[in-house]
């Protein structure tokens, strides 16, 4: 059990169109997870392997949870009012014992997207 000592909230995306047909994204479905927020000191020997690691601002470490549906493409995190975009869930080795969720800073969270 990894614990932690942070609650982030993950949101998936769910995308639509407005009346002059411009699209428009609404996060809407969400799922709380427990763990530890790091910084990602882009040294790592992974960042030679994989460029959605490198472009990571942080990680996100919690208990496995299965998340169908949420990827990279379309979630963000939300902790303690500061965004964050996906940019890797991953299930080390698909082993289920835990996520390790790479992330971007984006900045404070807009109220109005609340």
């Amino acid at each position: 059990m990894i614990g932690g000592n942070i609650t982030a909230v993950l949101q998936k995306c769910i995308y639509s169109i407005n009346e002059i047909g411009e699209p428009i994204e609404d996060y809407a479905e969400s799922i709380s997870l427990f763990g530890f927020l790091d910084l990602s000191s882009g040294d790592s020997h992974y960042t030679n392997f994989n460029a959605k690691v490198q472009e990571s601002t942080h990680i996100f470490v919690c208990d496995y949870k299965d998340l169908k549906g949420y990827k990279a493409d379309n979630s963000r995190l939300i902790v303690n009012g500061e965004v964050y975009d996906v940019t890797l869930i991953d299930d080390p080795m698909n082993l289920h014992q835990h996520l390790e969720i790479y992330l971007q800073y984006k900045g404070a969270q807009d109220e109005r997207t609340v």
